[in-house]
């Protein structure tokens, strides 16, 4: 099906359109819960929450690599069951699962450091698994829901205005996660009201779980009170029969072989992916790189914080952008633009290396607001949520992967540099190993993009020159 064709599709669906997108409670409800579910309290004090919690170094890198597989694990059925059974029904387990997770680290005794990882390990495991459910679910069910009222036009609007709540709320949790995990503030302030108590570090450090839990149970309220959109009628004008338990696996093929011969739904996936992964492994090194541009470590939290400020204009950067420019050249611009900023980066310029950072947080924002505009734009709603989800599993899956080759990178030029300056002290051997690794993240985006254009143009082509001559 192509873009035009559903277009024509979303046009002529619902009878009655509403006066704004925001009039719509799935639409606000859906804006909630992205802001209720991502802006998680805990998120400035991450590392240190598991290391105050009794667990080492290498335990926390074991269970964040047991969320990453839980999420790639389950991603794409969760799509299919989400098109099965309703979208609504997913978000409301998403939402339970948070609670529980929630639950699992902050409740747990610090007695036995047994329980303690295994509570954590529960944790992973829970959290993975709403993250994959909430994967697609939720924008399936909006993006519906604007279709069956003749706004599927207005989804980059929606986008934009959840991206800056959801800024709004990142800014927020950061700040305040940040306040209540340390005991001499809470102290301070007990103290201006004279309340004569006193907490310590293993008390103020659930403050930000607890937090959270709350998050939890205010989008439990939210994901009760949306409604499933009634299916869209498919281009014959009838509705799609229901799916049942046993055509799961169907669903999941039919699904990917849509993607497969569709090359704009591939295209949208793959460019994504190649941008995604990579610039969120830079993200996930900030703290790393700021220390060697000489950055104070107290100033990390204010960095965090400006980052959602900026996140509060690009929705409407990337709203622009899609509406004046082709897909090819939103690509070509942040391709130019992600480059640029990696090469940037190799400079490690004192102070002022923090800006091509912040052009990567730019760039992985505006990844994220193509990826949603374009492939809800061509996906049909029987199968919306599952084909979002192979966009998820295709940027976890890839992320992961990344993740081992900057590992073994790291390894093997830190042994290379210990053996040529064995004079050197090992800190000095794991900054120099760091930044030769970060030098190579400019040439492998290049090398994505242009396996993916090797792959995809002539397919994309191909198909452009089928639609004109038809």
């Amino acid at each position: 099906m192509t873009v035009r064709s559903v277009d024509r599709e979303t046009a002529t669906t619902g009878t009655l359109a509403a006066a704004s997108p925001y009039g719509l409670p799935n639409i606000r409800l859906f804006i909630l819960f992205r802001v209720l579910f991502n802006a998680r309290f805990y998120y400035p004090v991450f590392t240190i929450l598991f290391l105050d919690y009794g667990l080492s170094l290498e335990q926390f890198a074991l269970l964040n690599t047991v969320w990453a597989a839980t999420i790639v694990l389950a991603e794409v059925p969760s799509g299919a069951l989400a098109d099965l059974l309703g979208r609504r029904r997913l978000l409301v387990v998403t939402s339970l699962l948070m609670i529980a997770e929630m639950v699992l680290i902050g409740f747990v005794p610090l007695s036995d450091p047994r329980v303690v990882f295994w509570a954590f390990l529960g944790n992973r495991v829970l959290s993975g698994l709403a993250e994959a459910l909430a994967s697609g679910a939720d924008e399936a069910l909006a993006y519906d829901t604007l279709v069956a009222h003749g706004l599927a036009g207005s989804w980059p609007k929606v986008l934009e205005v959840q991206m800056r709540a959801q800024s709004l709320g990142y800014i927020g949790a950061m700040t305040l996660g940040a306040m209540v995990y340390d005991p001499g503030v809470i102290n301070r302030v007990l103290g201006w009201w004279s309340l004569g108590a006193m907490v310590d570090q293993q008390m103020s450090m659930r403050y930000p779980i607890y937090l959270t839990l709350l998050s939890g149970l205010l989008a439990l309220a939210a994901t009760v009170r949306m409604r499933d959109p009634q299916a869209c009628p498919d281009q014959t004008g009838h509705r799609p029969e229901p799916v049942s338990p046993r055509e799961v696996v169907r669903l999941v093929v039919r699904a990917g072989g849509w993607i497969g011969r569709t090359p704009m739904a591939l295209a949208v996936i793959l460019y994504a992916m190649v941008f995604d992964h990579t610039l969120r492994m830079i993200v996930t090194l900030t703290s790393k790189y700021y220390r060697l541009i000489e950055l104070p470590e107290a100033s990390f939290g204010l960095l965090g914080s400006a980052v959602a400020v900026i996140g509060f204009f690009v929705p409407r950067v990337a709203r622009i952008m899609t509406e004046r420019f082709s897909p090819g050249r939103n690509v070509l611009l942040l391709g130019i633009v992600s480059l640029a900023a990696l090469f940037l980066l190799t400079l490690f310029v004192p102070y002022l290396g923090l800006l091509p950072m912040m052009v990567v947080f730019v760039g992985l924002m505006l990844t994220s607001f193509f990826t949603s505009h374009y492939l809800n734009r061509i996906t049909v709603s029987h199968q919306r949520a599952t084909v979002l989800s192979f966009k998820g599993l295709a940027f976890n899956a890839a992320y992961g992967c990344i993740g081992l080759v900057f590992a073994g990178l790291i390894q093997h030029v830190r042994r290379g540099q210990a053996a040529v300056h064995p004079d050197w002290p090992g800190t000095l051997v794991e900054d120099q190993a760091f930044r030769a690794a970060i030098a190579c993240f400019p040439w492998y985006l290049t090398l994505g993009l242009i396996l993916v254009s090797l792959l995809c143009l002539p397919r994309l082509l191909r198909h452009r020159d089928v639609a004109d001559r038809g």
